[in-house]
């Protein structure tokens, strides 16, 4: 697969990299610990070198599989993790991005993960209560101690990104950017990595399945799945936001592709450091996801699907406010 650089000090990873959250954590259904190792297996034998999860997706579990499936491959791959939830009775208790909890939060997941360094280390969510200043300063010790290689932050604002970069330069900002989620463009952030040459690692790439052309207003949600909450997973959402999947399926018609691939085709045709991190638990989605990288959209291509899109308007916000309110910090 082709590589791209994500931040001024080239961490290089694969052109599409592994978001492995939904193998056991979050969409009401988890592969066994032997599957989700056989399939991150599998998408490194795909030439996927990229690989995220978090000590909260589990909690705790994700990172456990996501080591036992890459220890083997140390050396080809690059594996990112996040701090910044208290995580209590095995349940998020609010943001912890002090110090202290960072630095312990850093050995727990080399021990789960069974690895000597973290390559990078996400902030998860900006904790309004630690100055970034010293968030970034327990990083800049952990990547002095050698127990990190590079800093990473999601879903911050542009000033609080740009304060934290001023202390321990910022490789990745990790934010959620598909075709209808696209806040990035007109919230500073894309600039900002532009301007500071960091890299852009969308999640949920595409709209949390969505996208994908498998969902739709009849689509039941299992027991457990926190698309449940989201206001755009509402039948009446879903049956507005079609128009949107109807494009990507004309395009990708058009092109022989699957409007998954159309979705994925137009994140990496935007600029060259963002590298989606889409998620599945089949195979069959992975190695179409992967083949996503091999589609080369024009600019004409890209100005068509952005015109068409634009003429969509998308149906209910990305969070409830709860968790809206977490963003943007």
């Amino acid at each position: 697969m082709q590589k791209r650089i994500l931040g001024k000090n080239g961490l290089k990873v694969s052109a599409i990299g592994y978001g492995c959250m939904g193998l056991d954590f979050s969409y009401g259904h988890k592969l066994s610990k032997d599957d989700g190792i056989t399939l991150i297996r599998q998408a490194v034998d795909l030439g996927v070198t990229f690989f995220d999860t978090a000590e909260v997706y589990g909690p705790f579990t994700n990172e456990e599989m996501v080591g036992d499936a890459l220890r083997p491959v140390r050396d080809r791959v690059v594996i990112a993790t996040k701090f910044g939830f208290n995580i209590i009775d095995g349940k998020m208790a609010g943001l912890n991005s002090r110090p202290k909890h960072i630095k312990a939060v850093a050995e727990d997941s080399l021990k789960r993960l069974g690895i000597e360094q973290i390559d990078l280390f996400y902030q998860h969510r900006v904790d309004p209560e630690v100055p970034i200043e010293d968030v970034a300063g327990a990083v800049k010790d952990l990547i002095g101690e050698g127990k990190v290689k590079y800093f990473g932050m999601s879903e911050p604002s542009v000033t609080t990104a740009r304060r934290a970069h001023a202390v321990q330069p910022i490789a990745a900002l990790q934010n959620e950017y598909s075709l209808w989620t696209r806040d990035v463009e007109t919230n500073g952030i894309l600039a900002l990595c532009e301007e500071l040459d960091i890299g852009l690692v969308p999640y949920s790439p595409l709209g949390k399945g969505f996208l994908t052309g498998a969902m739709n207003k009849d689509t039941k949600l299992g027991e457990g799945d926190f698309r449940a909450i989201l206001p755009r997973f509402t039948p009446e959402a879903m049956a507005h936001n079609q128009a949107l999947v109807d494009l990507l399926i004309q395009i990708g018609t058009e092109k022989s592709t699957t409007p998954a691939q159309i979705a994925l085709a137009w994140l990496l045709a935007k600029k060259p450091w963002i590298v989606p991190i889409p998620g599945t638990t089949r195979l069959d989605r992975l190695k179409e996801n992967i083949g996503a990288a091999d589609i080369a959209l024009t600019a004409d291509d890209v100005e068509r699907i952005e015109n068409a899109a634009a003429a969509i308007q998308i149906e209910g916000d990305r969070y409830p406010a709860q968790l809206q309110a977490m963003v943007g910090r």
